[in-house]
């Protein structure tokens, strides 16, 4: 067994303080160790996208990197998406407009697009689409998806959802 290291993340405001062997993921940390199983292990290379966090604002994977990486940085997972009992936009577009089936990846869809709309309120059309080929999805056939995410930046934007 490998030397644990101490380690402090911030996830969704809160704190936890772990001691974890220094290889082990972002991703195992927040499941394992800080039970926040909404992000989801896919393919364990970066190449899906259902691990997609927030950290600092920007969308990472995080099975592809390491927790101690990540201290010290504001890490949000999609637990901390939703304001109490009132949803995100993005997740009542989800729901609305059929963009989940099985629901294995919704929560890497829904932080990817969270940090990109955040930080670009006003992406073109092209460019989102773009930005939704990053992650997989095998249920949906992704029309519900582009149409959930359409919604949403139409209500970000203060129009109709």
């Amino acid at each position: 067994m490998s030397e644990l290291v101490n380690v402090t993340l911030v996830i969704n405001g809160k704190t936890y303080t772990l001691q974890l062997e220094a290889r082990r993921t972002l991703l195992d940390a927040i499941r394992e160790e800080c039970g926040l199983t909404g992000t989801h292990a896919g393919c364990e290379h970066g190449v899906c996208g259902a691990c997609t966090v927030l950290l600092n604002g920007d969308p990472v994977r995080a099975c592809l990197m390491f927790a101690v990486q990540a201290q010290g940085s504001a890490i949000r997972t999609v637990e901390g998406l939703a304001d109490g009992e009132s949803l995100h936009p993005l997740q009542r577009a989800f729901m609305t407009h059929h963009g989940l089936q099985c629901g294995y990846c919704t929560p890497g869809f829904l932080m990817l697009l969270t940090g990109v709309l955040e930080r670009e309120p006003d992406i073109s059309d092209d460019v989102l689409l773009e930005v939704l080929a990053s992650n997989l999805c095998r249920c949906t056939g992704y029309q519900g998806i582009v149409a959930a995410v359409r919604a949403a930046v139409a209500e970000l934007r203060g129009g109709e959802a």
